[in-house]
């Protein structure tokens, strides 16, 4: 199916309070929310022509958008201060590349970074789980989302411990495949 920019204004409509409020989890800053989806849509219209429709298009779009976001962390990152410098090493320069220690950020603040290539991978997770049949899906959800035994699963599915095990391969490398073809 080709998609054209009608098609991106239909988005602008259907999803553009959707990126909002994704966008404002992960900074807080409107303008720049802003910014960013407008950035998605403007990079959507480019790559349009690119876009096959093996994912939705909220998927596509928030996937554009979490690239824009660590791009946005990525130059934060690489723009350091004196001031900075100054406040978690030291007035002056002997504290030899060491944190002041009251002023070292905190171990329990996840990279945002991470989190949002995080979220990516789980959302494509999700949507290559929708292609694999009906009974894989169940298999697959029971042994590793609800890490219920084997044997457990062979009962509730109706399926022998080889047809089980053969099934859980098959479905790996479906989902290995699928998303090899999404992080391309």
């Amino acid at each position: 199916m080709g998609y054209d920019q009608k098609d991106i204004e239909k988005w602008v409509d259907k999803h553009s309070d959707y990126l909002l409020n994704y966008t404002l989890s992960k900074i807080n800053d409107r303008d720049l929310a802003l910014d960013f989806i407008q950035d998605t849509f403007v990079a959507a219209l480019g790559a349009i022509n690119k876009f096959e429709g093996r994912s939705t298009p909220r998927t596509w779009l928030t996937s554009i958008l979490n690239r824009k976001i660590i791009d946005h962390w990525r130059k934060k990152k690489s723009q350091k201060t004196n001031v900075a410098s100054h406040f978690f090493y030291g007035e002056n320069d002997k504290s030899e590349g060491h944190w002041i220690l009251e002023n070292a950020p905190s171990q329990q603040i996840a990279s945002i970074e991470e989190e949002i290539e995080a979220e990516e991978q789980v959302k494509e997770l999700e949507d290559c789980l929708k292609i694999l049949p009906e009974q894989w899906r169940g298999i697959v959800y029971a042994k590793y989302m609800e890490q219920k035994k084997g044997e457990e699963i062979c009962n509730e599915f109706d399926v022998t411990s080889s047809n089980f095990w053969v099934i859980v391969h098959r479905a790996k490398l479906a989902l290995r495949d699928c998303l090899k073809s999404k992080w391309l």
